[in-house]
């Protein structure tokens, strides 16, 4: 089938799809218009929208998620891997209804912080110190500004596809970014990383990559990149700072342990929290001793919410009572299956796509060309919304863009059918995907 006739004939079909759709979710179409009133786009949250509008959720229940129009889903999108423990697990639960009868907005340190550093220094050994923060955007931003006030230098080394937040964010060009002085590279370039190093080497404060790209289309780094980056920061004083907002819940030691790289700082958010607002930064504890407000002239970190009750407690309860060390190895392990089945199916049906990733985290793209960094990735985005609708359609919930982290409720059935469920799409679009445009 050519292009010219495969183009208009992928429209139809995203037309269709998304027809359907509406007269399925009249309930969530409601929501949108009245909620645009009060919000730019009925939103406020940018990653969540999609067309022809976001189904608007009235509860979730494990691995489970139910409309208010009252379809059940399951989720296999995990909040963007914020919900790697579900939508209700005891544990959790149970630390925050103890963590809310006790009070909230506590106004001082309270007992469930220090719990919580510990558990992760001791899962993170190139952690020695840490502190909280509200996100994983804060935590980059507070990262990135103690390296720069730590080494006295200026600018950051990012790559192109990279997303630490909001406005932190390199995926394209955006208006949005905080004012720092970056250099840009190009991920899993080990040449040209470590020339951009030795260029900017007296004025470059760090180096700040996450070693999978997440939002940018699950891509992991290669070991020899990451060795490559270590090696040239050490060499110049340069600050390495792995975001692993994502990626630390990929082995019990983050991707960090899984390649034997050890950074300066590391940075987390994400599902930390249980489920509730959370981040935090950390690293060697020369660095992160100019935190300590004790001592004279040390650098500020405030936070009205740093230390909230609901995400200390929640995330005590998530590391020491459920996500132990053989849990993690699990899940990914299961997550590996899953996205070798889904490369199967996509091999076996003769379609232009793909699954990459680490273990819990994956994301589909429309191609069979090789993907080592952002720029390979073919857009795609009519097929990406087709699929997206379809799995929809089929009670499947991941995100339109193709990314999938697996929450720990999730069972052999749920991985099945949703195995069954793309099969069912591939077969039933086949003509529309063979082809990489």
């Amino acid at each position: 089938m050519s292009t010219s006739t495969t183009a208009p004939e992928l429209a139809d079909a995203v037309r269709a799809a998304e027809q359907r759709y509406a007269a399925a979710n009249p309930r969530s179409a409601d929501r949108q218009k009245r909620a645009a009133q009060w919000m730019p786009g009925g939103n406020t949250r940018t990653s969540l929208y999609y067309a022809p509008f976001p189904l608007t959720f009235a509860a979730g229940s494990g691995q489970y998620l139910t409309d208010v129009d009252g379809h059940r889903y399951t989720d296999l999108l995990g909040d963007y891997s914020a919900g790697l423990y579900g939508h209700s697990h005891p544990a959790i639960m149970r630390a925050a209804r103890t963590a809310l009868d006790a009070g909230i907005a506590l106004g001082g340190p309270n007992e469930h912080e220090a719990e919580l550093a510990r558990l992760l220094t001791d899962r993170f050994p190139s952690v020695e110190l840490l502190r909280f923060t509200n996100s994983g955007t804060e935590a980059n931003l507070f990262a990135v500004a103690a390296a720069r006030a730590v080494t006295g230098r200026s600018k950051v080394l990012v790559f192109d596809g990279g997303y630490h937040g909001g406005v932190l964010s390199f995926r394209g060009t955006s208006a949005m970014n905080a004012p720092f002085d970056y250099v840009v590279g190009t991920f899993n370039d080990v040449d040209a990383a470590v020339a951009g190093i030795e260029l900017h080497r007296a004025d470059l404060a760090a180096v700040l990559l996450e070693p999978m790209l997440g939002g940018g289309g699950a891509i992991p780094a290669t070991m020899d990149f990451l060795h490559a980056l270590r090696d040239a920061t050490a060499r110049h004083g340069v600050m390495l700072i792995f975001d692993e907002v994502m990626t630390s819940r990929l082995a019990p030691g983050g991707v960090q342990e899984l390649v034997g790289v050890q950074p300066d700082m590391t940075t987390f958010g994400k599902y930390l929290g249980g489920g509730f607002s959370f981040g935090a930064f950390g690293g060697r504890r020369d660095v992160m001793e100019r935190f300590d407000p004790s001592r004279q002239g040390s650098l500020g970190h405030p936070g009205t919410f740093n230390n909230n009750t609901l995400s200390m407690a929640a995330g005590v309860a998530g590391l020491r009572d459920v996500l132990t060390p053989d849990v993690v190895t699990w899940h990914n392990r299961r997550g590996d299956r899953l996205r070798n089945r889904l490369n199967t199916l996509f091999v076996d049906a003769g379609v232009a796509m793909q699954a990459t990733g680490i273990g819990s985290i994956a994301a589909i793209h429309h191609q069979t060309s090789v993907i080592t960094k952002a720029s390979d990735v073919v857009a795609a985005d009519a097929k990406r919304s087709l699929i997206h609708l379809e799995m929809i359609a089929r009670g499947q919930y991941f995100a339109r863009r193709g990314y999938l982290a697996l929450c720990l409720p999730l069972d052999d059935h749920d991985l099945d059918s949703f195995v069954t469920a793309m099969t069912g799409v591939v077969d039933q679009h086949h003509a529309l995907l063979q082809k990489e445009t």
